[in-house]
Formats: C-alpha cells, sequence, structure tokens
C-alpha cells in the first residue's frame, strides 16, 4: 500500500533568504524543513515543492537566481514540483490531480508566507477534503507594518488550526501511513 501522505513545501526559494531583509529564522526553518524530508523520504511520503513565479524583474521570476529552490531542501528525482502564480497553490496548477493520482488523502504543508501563500493553501486543501496538518514550527514571513513576524504566524496559526488544519510541531509529524 502507499503512503497517503505528502509533504508539499512552498515557496523555500533563495531569494527569500538572500534578501537584505530575509526571511524570519530563515536557518532555523531550512534545517527543520531538511529534517520534515528525510523523514518523509524514509516513510515513502510525496514530496512536493511549489515554487511561485513572479512577474519579470521580481526577485522570484522564473528563471532568475532567487526563484531556485533553495539547495539546502532541493528537490530530487521523482519529486513533484508545482509552479504557481498566485498564493493558494491549487490555483490554476495541475496540484490536486498530481495529488490525485498518488492517492494522496493527508498534507503536511510548511514554507512560506503565512499570512499568503501557506494561509490561501491550507485553507483550498482544506476545502478540497485533504488532512490538513500545518507544520505550526515551520511556516515563516516577515515583519509587516503591523505586526512583526513572530506575531504573524501565531495569529494564522491559531486561525487555521482552529478550523482548517491541524497543527503539529515539526519533531512531532510522522509521515508513516499508519499515523
Amino acid at each position: 500500500m502507499s503512503n497517503p501522505t505528502a509533504l508539499l513545501i512552498i515557496d523555500v526559494q533563495v531569494g527569500n533568504f538572500e534578501e537584505t531583509a530575509p526571511v524570519y529564522r530563515g536557518t532555523e526553518l531550512l534545517s527543520k524543513i531538511s529534517k520534515l524530508i528525510d523523514r518523509a523520504r524514509a516513510a515513502g511520503a510525496v514530496l512536493v515543492y511549489v515554487q511561485h513565479c513572479s512577474p519579470e524583474g521580481a526577485v522570484d521570476e522564473r528563471g532568475a537566481s532567487g526563484w531556485k529552490i533553495h539547495p539546502a531542501v532541493a528537490p530530487i528525482a521523482g519529486d513533484v514540483v508545482i509552479e504557481k502564480s498566485y498564493p493558494d497553490a491549487f490555483q490554476d496548477t495541475d496540484l490536486q490531480q498530481k495529488l490525485d493520482s498518488r492517492g494522496i488523502e493527508r498534507l503536511v504543508i510548511t514554507g512560506l508566507q503565512t499570512e499568503y501563500c501557506i494561509d490561501a493553501t491550507c485553507r483550498r486543501a482544506y476545502n478540497l477534503g485533504y488532512n490538513v496538518i500545518l507544520v505550526k514550527d515551520a511556516p515563516s514571513t516577515w515583519n509587516t507594518d503591523l505586526l512583526v513576524a513572530p506575531d504573524v504566524i501565531a495569529h494564522h496559526n491559531k486561525v487555521l488550526g482552529g478550523w482548517f488544519a491541524q497543527l503539529k510541531e515539526a519533531s512531532e509529524i510522522q509521515f508513516d501511513a499508519a499515523e
């Protein structure tokens, strides 16, 4: 029996870590995601990388150096890579078809950016009927004019965990089919 779980790694791209204002706790984020990847691979879970494609001139413009998936968590042969242009990783992509064709029922979601792509994708995944687990200590973002990054993350964890996703620390997540 195949593993019905996928690890969804959203927008962990080079440009988000090399800017003059890098993502909050970027090194810690990469470390946690790398460990999740190792456990997911060992359990036979599907790895799905979502790569944002911004308009020309942006740090994550398709093909630019900042657009590439960060080498600390880069995909290998057999992993799924989805390119997107909207915060919701399902919008105008074949993500759902790729998941469904592999029998995926459960999504473990991590990456960037908490209040945009993580939020939108968790909500859509829930609405599509997936069992959604948000890695509560491994999404990240930047400070805003209203809130500092830790408060943005805490707020979205509270909102998403209240309805759309089960919250788990990275260290608590298991990828075996029996969990």
